[in-house]
């Protein structure tokens, strides 16, 4: 059996919090006012399907972060995926461009937001949960 009592329970909340006002609000914005977030955060005018797309995602992982607050453990997939894009987002399209020369200053603080939530996930996630394997019962 798997110990729980090392999960970092306020850090799962936070993480669950922080998403809730970052992505979720921004996900809303840019669902409900997509003018208003592209000129707030000054981005170059994209195409409207992707960008609803992404606010979409965002909204969503907003959304299931109300549910984590209640269920922590059970929304952590919620936190894992949100890790891995981000990294692979800062790996395969961040790091090219800063190697290129080519970095985007509008880009600047969703790169710093992005690694507050690495960094904030990293710590909150509790891999040796979610990595552990379940008995015969289904249980961990």
């Amino acid at each position: 059996m798997t110990e729980i009592s090392n999960i970092r329970w306020g850090w799962l909340r936070f993480m669950y919090i922080y998403t809730i006002i970052i992505a979720g609000l921004m996900g809303l914005g840019i669902v409900i006012v997509p003018e208003v977030v592209k000129n707030m955060i000054k981005v170059p005018i994209q195409e409207p399907i992707f960008f609803g797309i992404v606010g979409s995602v965002y909204l969503s992982f907003g959304l299931l972060s109300i549910l984590g607050l209640r269920s922590p453990l059970k929304f952590v997939p919620v936190l894992l995926l949100q890790l891995c894009y981000k990294l692979i987002w800062l790996i395969g399209v961040i790091l090219p461009l800063l190697i290129r020369g080519q970095f985007p200053k509008y880009a600047l603080m969703s790169l710093i937001i992005f690694i507050t939530y690495i960094i904030g996930d990293i710590i909150a996630i509790p891999f040796s949960y979610v990595f552990a394997k379940e008995n015969e019962t289904g249980r961990i």
